[in-house]
């Protein structure tokens, strides 16, 4: 490829950059988007996508298994594995071959390699260690995501010791698994795991597990996850791996107590680390912190025109979120003025069962901010359609700020309380109050009522329970 010079060089095309791309075509930019692997990044090919199908293959197995509680006969339901994974590994497909359609539509050209900063606006582009070209541009933005993270002692090997790639595409079902880690990535591996039958032990460092939700929602959760059959270790730490033929022993600390444990696989579920090596940022004036590339409220780097967005720059590692700060990162670009990012508006969620989803401030975080709050709480058992459904575990949990009445958080856990909770956000981004929510007219019967309903008990007004 003949070098060339654009008004906007994207390097990564995950979820982050691909969006910004479009963004800045729509606004007239000529642009590229530098990718040395699979356009749509690892969310589409490798994380929040192709999970979801593995996910709702296990949801549908479980109802399967419940089907006598709906009046139904499904006699001794199983699954096939393999297909099971083509299934997921399709969906990505799919989805990585519209994310090649948008870019073309927009006319935003796709360089295929690896890419290198060189200083005043170049990038320098390989392929298999062959030069592709070097390329101009007024502006380059870096959305290069991140990988799984390893620990000392702890390394995958693809084979007994796995991170998320290899625990997408297994070729059998372990009968006994050991996840270290119980964030979001973690604590949905168990979920699937389990539900294919392996028996399923979790280790978590922190106090709880699920540690950056509400810890009335975290403690909801792990009895739920027990209830399933799974065991959680908390306050554990995992170290002293030893492997077999076929089977891992790791020796677990937990509350003075070491224990060995044998598994037939493990998985790392322990965070992530910045893509940030061989970018050739020392030939910029760009700046880390422990990995992560530093940016304002625009997206800016201390490299003038060259801007970060998503997994790069830190927490909070989601998708979502990439995308948000592409847009903006574009915006100011072309000299709009953007909305900066406020963080306590970006929702989060886990897609295990039952789900987990929340935005804003914790109970907890509120009060160390020095918020008087107002706590509204209801259950989905209190909740029509979640009894119609056979989905009566659950909980809704509203913070409320009490002297002004501005939603300050919200936590859900339960049945598709990862669709529910973009009202809250919406109602957070507005800066809605108590008195606006309880306005709104919520339809019946749907789940979406506990919502109304956590904040009429925030003010003592529950109807339903």
């Amino acid at each position: 490829m003949a070098d060339m010079n654009y008004d906007l060089i994207v390097i990564g095309g995950g979820p982050g950059g691909y969006v910004a791309a479009i963004r800045a075509a729509q606004l007239g930019l000529s642009t590229a988007v530098v990718e040395r692997e699979n356009l749509g990044g690892i969310c589409l090919n490798w994380g929040c996508i192709p999970t979801k199908a593995l996910l709702r293959s296990a949801e549908v197995l479980r109802n399967a298994k419940h089907a006598a509680e709906y009046g139904l006969v499904i006699q001794n339901p199983s699954f096939d594995l393999d297909k099971v994974v083509q299934r997921s590994r399709k969906v990505a497909g799919q989805l990585n071959g519209g994310v090649k359609h948008l870019l073309k539509k927009n006319k935003v050209a796709v360089i295929e390699g690896e890419a290198k900063l060189l200083g005043k606006g170049q990038v320098a582009v390989t392929k298999g260690g062959a030069a592709v070209g070097t390329f101009g541009a007024k502006n380059i933005i870096i959305a290069t995501g991140a990988r799984a993270r390893t620990l000392p002692g702890l390394e995958d090997d693809g084979n007994l010791v796995w991170t998320y790639r290899k625990a997408m595409t297994p070729n059998t079902t372990p009968k006994s698994l050991l996840v270290i880690g119980s964030g979001a990535i973690g604590i949905e591996f168990a979920s699937f795991y389990n539900e294919l039958g392996a028996k399923v032990t979790v280790v978590e460092v922190m106090d709880r597990i699920l540690p950056v939700e509400d810890e009335e929602i975290s403690t909801f959760a792990r009895k739920q996850f027990e209830k399933q059959g799974m065991r959680i270790i908390t306050n554990g730490k995992a170290g002293n791996l030893r492997k077999g033929a076929d089977s891992v022993t790791v020796a677990v600390e937990a509350n003075g107590k070491t224990e060995d444990i044998t598994v037939d696989r493990v998985i790392l579920a322990v965070g992530i680390a910045p893509n940030t090596e061989n970018l050739g940022l020392e030939n910029t004036k760009v700046q880390t912190d422990r990995g992560h590339i530093k940016t304002n409220a625009n997206c800016q780097t201390d490299e003038p025109g060259v801007y970060a967005i998503g997994d790069v720059t830190g927490a909070p590692w989601l998708a979502h979120k990439a995308s948000h700060e592409g847009v903006i990162a574009v915006e100011h670009i072309a000299g709009k003025h953007p909305h900066a990012l406020d963080v306590r508006n970006i929702p989060g969620c886990t897609y295990s069962h039952p789900q987990i989803a929340s935005v804003g401030l914790t109970e907890k975080k509120a009060k160390e901010a020095g918020y008087e709050v107002r706590v509204g709480r209801f259950p989905f058992i209190g909740n029509g359609k979640a009894i119609a459904l056979g989905e009566a575990d659950g909980m809704v949990k509203t913070v409320f700020d009490a002297k002004t009445g501005e939603l300050l958080g919200a936590h859900m856990v339960g049945a598709e309380v990862t669709e529910l909770i973009q009202g809250y956000t919406v109602a957070k981004t507005m800066e809605t109050t108590e008195q606006e929510l309880m306005q709104t007219v919520f339809p019946h019967p749907t789940l979406s009522e506990m919502m109304h309903e956590s904040v009429l008990d925030a003010y003592g007004r529950a109807i339903h329970f």
